[in-house]
């Protein structure tokens, strides 16, 4: 069986003057606040929420029904968005 002749191509090799740029050591640490802030929503909606079904839906707002759901979902939801942000 005959010899497999040997590749005389050189090896591809990336151009220097081309780089991509990092994106991630342009960007700054996130602010303090944002995770005590992030924290203090989702307690606030879980007590928003515990409150409610505990006292059988007269408490926090009587009037607002079950739109108390909304805002307890809600500020967990809140603080979701804002951990999407945390770096």
């Amino acid at each position: 069986m005959p010899k497999s002749q040997v590749r005389k191509k050189k090896v591809y090799t990336p151009p220097t003057d081309v780089r991509p740029t990092t994106a991630s050591s342009s960007r700054k640490p996130s602010p303090v606040w944002l995770p005590i802030t992030a924290v203090a929503l989702i307690v606030a909606g879980i007590g928003w929420l515990v409150v409610y079904y505990l006292s059988e839906q007269e408490y926090p707002v009587m009037a607002w029904g079950y739109w108390n759901l909304a805002v307890g979902f809600g500020a967990m939801v809140a603080s979701l968005a804002l951990l999407s942000r945390w770096r």
